[in-house]
């Protein structure tokens, strides 16, 4: 079965058929990475039982994928630069399928998290690939609005709805969680051979790869979060902690080393002084960490205190996916008026007041009025927050580097999930010693976590307002350069203005997003309302 081999259009206000199915393929498999995230949630207290697992352990159940997805996301979205997007893609989709059946058929604890290592691994190839096929397919602007909203709202439905279809699955067995997204790869990958364009890959002259980066970047993350979860059994001020934290940081430090000095750095360390594309990832991480966080409390307290079933415990996060699939396919719109950092606050600002609202949980709590308005504005959030936050990262960077930036905004909230998770695991192991007790004990032993949760949001929501002071576009630190800023540049330093950015210096910013540079790349903006955040 072979595709089709022509280049899909980026400019046309109205998308053909082949746009419309590249677009779904993509959302298809974005759809099941966010739904294998959060798919397993509600199985956790089941899996413990039948493998005998710890809180401890459970949570590498989650952890795992997390760590295999955030650890080479940013080699993935470099592999996707030179390798080729569509054959990244599709050949970690493949991977995927296989890991997903290999998931549900294993009888241990440690061979289950391999796997799902594994599947996090593919996925870290597919979702900066799928993700750079989008911003070099559609053009900057409305049109590249629409299809990340369209896109990230099939992650955010995905990530939400996967809680819900869980508590069915769990219900007739844990494994069937692991099962299901076995299939529906392989028709995704069928379909993705089909409607997936081939297109020209970008030049790989003077570039490669940067393994020394992958592996101490993941090597970092992998021991950052096995000294946290394990800090609270075996003491913060031991021997073992504060030696396993003096390695993360030299693993930290030799990371940024290599990527000072590599010819072919997994990240080009200039982007990070692109104020949006700091606060976008630092954003990604505290909003999607402190969820998983909070998910994780969640389906454990719905069941192991309130003594809810799999199926109620789906039940309960309903309103929640429901409202992101509602929601986030019409935010294109609402962030071409606000612009991306008014559409994040706005995001971050109902996600904590959800977190603060399910601080009032106690034995016997109204689902209608404790339960439900957390999660109506946990569904609010999401749909707000995390199509912007996708915008907000990929515009204004050259073609070439979109892979890199997916990846990192990917990495970001990958990593971020991973190690807020383990920070609130910890935190509930250190309020219980480690010993079960009664349901009032296992409460009070949520409780501070839930506030380190809240604690979390509010940082997020912070880093996102720190950005609302700044009222005018900032140009000297753009991802990508344009020639409206070349000619600025050279103005100042009275020099003479060079003929290309001369003739397009009188284009106006609000057709910025729909013109291009010489080398195809998109003239750089500093974000969608730029001029308003």
């Amino acid at each position: 079965m072979t595709s089709p081999s022509t280049t899909v259009p980026r400019t046309e206000a109205r998308w053909s058929a082949l746009q419309w199915g590249t677009l779904f393929v993509l959302c298809g498999a974005l759809f099941l990475d966010a739904l294998d995230v959060s798919m397993v949630g509600v199985a956790l207290p089941s899996i413990g039982s039948d493998l005998h697992l710890s809180t401890n352990s459970l949570q590498w159940v989650v952890s795992g994928y997390i760590l295999g997805y955030g650890g080479l996301l940013l080699l993935g979205g470099r592999a996707a630069d030179l390798l080729g997007r569509r054959r990244v893609f599709l050949v970690a989709l493949g991977v995927f399928a296989v890991a997903s059946l290999l998931g549900g058929l294993v009888d241990s604890g440690s061979l289950l998290i391999a796997t799902r290592f594994i599947k996090g691994l593919s996925a870290a190839f597919t979702a900066p690939a799928g993700l750079s096929i989008i911003t070099t397919t559609f053009a900057e602007g409305p049109v590249r609005n629409r299809a990340l909203t369209i896109y990230s709202s099939c992650g955010a439905t995905g990530f939400s709805m996967g809680l819900v279809l869980s508590g069915f699955l769990t219900e007739a067995g844990w494994r069937w969680t692991m099962l299901l997204p076995a299939p529906v790869a392989l028709i995704a990958l069928i379909a993705g051979l089909k409607l997936i364009p081939r297109t020209p890959r970008e030049s790989t002259k003077g570039r490669g790869y940067d393994l020394p980066g992958a592996i101490t970047g993941t090597a970092s993350m992998l021991l950052l979060v096995f000294t946290v979860v394990s800090a609270s059994s075996v003491g913060w001020g031991s021997a073992r902690t504060l030696g396993s934290f003096a390695g993360v940081a030299a693993l930290l430090a030799a990371f940024v080393a290599i990527e000072h000095r590599s010819a072919h750095p997994l990240i080009r360390l200039a982007v990070l002084r692109s104020s949006n594309q700091v606060r976008a990832n630092l954003g990604g991480a505290t909003f999607f960490g402190s969820y998983i966080g909070f998910q994780f409390l969640v389906t454990q307290y719905l069941q192991n205190v309130l003594g809810y079933s799999a199926m109620q415990t789906a039940l309960a996060f309903l309103p929640a996916g429901s409202l992101v699939a509602i929601l986030s396919t019409r935010m294109g719109p609402i962030v071409d008026r606000f612009g991306t950092l008014r559409v994040i606050a706005a995001g971050f600002a109902s996600l904590v007041a959800g977190y603060a609202l399910f601080l009032r949980i106690d034995l016997h709590p109204s689902y209608a009025a404790v339960i439900l308005p957390s999660m109506l504005l946990l569904g609010a959030a999401f749909a707000l927050a995390f199509p912007s936050l996708n915008i907000q990262a990929t515009n204004g960077v050259k073609n070439e580097e979109q892979g890199m930036v997916s990846g990192l905004l990917n990495t970001s909230f990958q990593v971020g999930g991973a190690i807020f998770l383990a920070v609130v695991t910890a935190v509930v192991t250190a309020n219980t010693g480690g010993h079960g007790g009664g349901k009032q004990a296992v409460l009070d032993s949520y409780r501070p976590a839930l506030w380190a949760v809240t604690g979390i949001g509010v940082v997020g929501l912070l880093i996102t307002m720190s950005g609302l002071r700044t009222r005018r576009p900032s140009y000297g630190i753009l991802v990508a350069s344009s020639a409206d800023d070349e000619a600025r540049r050279a103005a100042a330093a009275g020099g003479s203005v060079p003929e290309s950015a001369a003739a397009a210096a009188p284009v106006s910013a609000s057709a910025a997003g729909s013109v291009s540079t010489p080398s195809g790349a998109p003239v750089a903006g500093s974000d969608t309302g730029a001029a308003r955040d």
